[in-house]
């Protein structure tokens, strides 16, 4: 496999270029050629021009292309508007195709379906590349057909985009076909030799606190905690919803867990009701964070995913960046992400409106990411071990400030965080025993009781209430210090017995020496027989002071269409009577 790259100023310096790529295709012995066309020119003058010399010159090759928000040529962000990529194929085992479709929301998922069962019959597709327009769509349906492809292939692409980014105008185009703003080009790639190896890069954090979607509809993010979705952008970033609302959000889009990774998602327009288009769908009840570039972070995984390509030791590589990573870095630090693979092999590509890869499976719709296609025809050259150099020493301007002032907010945050969890624990915590207080323990029983009888499926909830034997004795006797240590000593057998017999018993000091256990899945005699080992390990105990104490207890478990307080009083009941009956014995309903 062999890769040339040129740039297209005018029809003449093509026809020379077209020359020598004739030259490499006869001392290659090249079988297959496929060119790929990026552009920044909306007018698609260049475009068609440069088809139309290649179809003249060349009428077996291929092509494929889209426009874009800029070019990566040798690894570098290109000056020049158009780049033209040609990759020879030199194995006759090899295979590409190339189709394209319309695309709209409604026939995204016959279209997918029907590339799927392409490549289903075709066995020699190792993998599918995608090149789509994607505004004013969602493309989680899209994607997630190609869930179902053959576990070995894989799939990866880009969105066309332009130089304006709050243009929505976009267009791709490939062989035999027009240019057009709703459709998608797929690019097959097999045969016996052929191999590929995909990775993404990130570097995007977490920035401040998390929100839960409370309402959204498909690809339309309507509320993160009960307010506007615009309002997050507005309050912690100051960003109007004006004509550069798309542009100013892009560089912090949020993140949350799909398919088992982190995935980046932008929105592209902000509603008059202060709902957000999105360009695939987010669910309600997902917890989603602001995010913010990190140079350290991301050319550290530049390091580490650019190492692993390089050990795949391929002949060609193809980036898919989103265009808020150009953004980020600006045009002098831009290629300090992808150069460094042009050491490892001829890199090219395009910034786009989003990013695809299918990783583990699944078939994911990526913004603000770095999308890597690498491949060879053969085994791996014998060649020394490439090692991926990044330099990471310093930044200059925008990028510098911004990750600076990014690392104060956030270890701020971490702070705030940490202090609002400490506050948190201390507002429900018995401060002596260091189980939940009165008040915890009464809200967790209130909320299982109401769980309860909204799904009566569920296992009875029961509670356990308990009242140290002659404690007022203790402390007339030994000193209320020693009576802490106790109490102290009850909790910690009650602790012990708990995380040994239960994954889901939570106890509170309800006041004094009482203190109340609560249940979530209470399963025939479980309480009673955690009652019984509580008192019988408690009596158990020798203070080197007291000696040994006992515990009366109470279990209840709740009956149909009984309120907390009921229960509760009930159980209080029982532990009055195990009091009345002698003490140190459990009594039960």
């Amino acid at each position: 496999m062999k890769q040339l790259q040129y740039v297209y100023t005018n029809k003449n310096r093509l026809l020379d270029d077209i020359g020598s790529i004739k030259l490499w295709i006869m001392n290659t012995g090249a079988t297959r050629v496929l060119f790929h066309i990026y552009t920044t020119d909306m007018d698609a003058n260049d475009v068609k021009v440069i088809t139309e010399v290649i179809d003249k010159e060349l009428p077996d090759a291929m092509y494929v292309g889209a426009s874009a928000n800029g070019n990566i040529y040798n690894g570098v962000l290109s000056s020049y508007s158009t780049i033209i990529s040609c990759t020879l194929f030199e194995d006759p085992s090899t295979e590409v195709r190339i189709m394209q479709y319309k695309l709209t929301d409604d026939i995204s998922r016959s279209v997918a379906e029907s590339v799927l069962r392409y490549a289903d019959e075709e066995n020699w597709v190792k993998g599918i590349e995608l090149l789509t327009t994607m505004r004013d769509m969602s493309m989680t349906k899209f994607c997630n057909c190609f869930h179902f492809a053959k576990k070995e292939v894989e799939i990866f692409g880009g969105g066309a985009f332009g130089p304006n980014i709050n243009d929505k105008y976009a267009y791709v185009f490939s062989k035999g076909n027009e240019i057009s703003n709703n459709a998608v080009v797929f690019v097959f790639y097999g045969g016996e030799k052929m191999h590929i190896k995909t990775t993404y890069i990130s570097g995007w954090k977490p920035l401040g606190k998390a929100f839960k979607v409370t309402k959204s509809d498909g690809f339309i993010l309507q509320e993160l905690d009960g307010r506007s979705a615009y309002d997050t952008y507005y309050k912690y970033l100051n960003i109007k919803n004006d004509d550069n609302f798309f542009k100013n959000t892009l560089e912090f889009p949020f993140t949350f867990d799909y398919n088992g990774i982190q995935i980046l998602r932008a929105p592209v327009f902000s509603r008059p009701d202060g709902s957000l288009e999105m360009t695939a769908d987010i669910e309600e009840g997902t917890m989603a964070r602001l995010t913010y570039g990190d140079p350290w972070t991301i050319l550290e995984s530049v390091r580490m995913n650019g190492q692993k390509i390089a050990d795949f030791k391929p002949q060609v590589i193809q980036i898919f960046s989103c265009a808020a990573r150009k953004e980020f870095w600006g045009e002098r630090e831009a290629e300090r992400e992808t150069l460094p693979f042009q050491e490892v092999a001829s890199t090219f590509g395009f910034y786009t409106a989003g990013e695809f890869l299918r990783t583990n499976g699944y078939m994911n719709q990526h913004n603000v990411t770095l999308v890597i296609a690498a491949m060879r025809e053969g085994d791996p050259d014998d060649n020394e071990r490439i090692l991926i150099r990044v330099e990471n020493e310093k930044f200059s301007g925008q990028v510098s400030m911004v990750s600076r002032l990014a690392n104060f907010i956030k270890a701020y945050t971490d702070e705030i965080n940490r202090a609002n969890a400490l506050l948190e624990k201390v507002a429900i915590t018995d401060e002596l025993t260091q189980l939940y207080n009165r008040r915890e323990i009464h809200r967790r029983i209130n909320r299982k009781v109401r769980d309860y009888k909204a799904m009566p499926f569920l296992k009875r909830p029961a509670v356990i209430m308990m009242d140290l034997d002659n404690f007022k004795k203790v402390n007339d006797t030994f000193g209320h210090h020693e009576g802490d240590v106790v109490l102290q000593g009850f909790c910690e057998v009650v602790r012990e017995i708990l995380s040994d017999n239960t994954k889901d018993g939570n106890c509170g000091r309800w006041g004094g020496e009482e203190f109340m256990i609560l249940l979530y899945d209470d399963d025939s005699l479980l309480a009673n027989e955690l009652a019984e080992k509580i008192r019988k390990r408690f009596s158990e105990v020798k203070f080197p002071r007291s000696g040994c104490h006992t515990v009366s207890l109470g279990v209840a478990r709740i009956k149909d269409n009984e309120s907390s307080d009921a229960l509760v009083s009930r159980v209080d009941s029982l532990l009055y009577e195990a009091k009345g009956e002698g003490k140190n014995r459990v009594v039960s309903d």
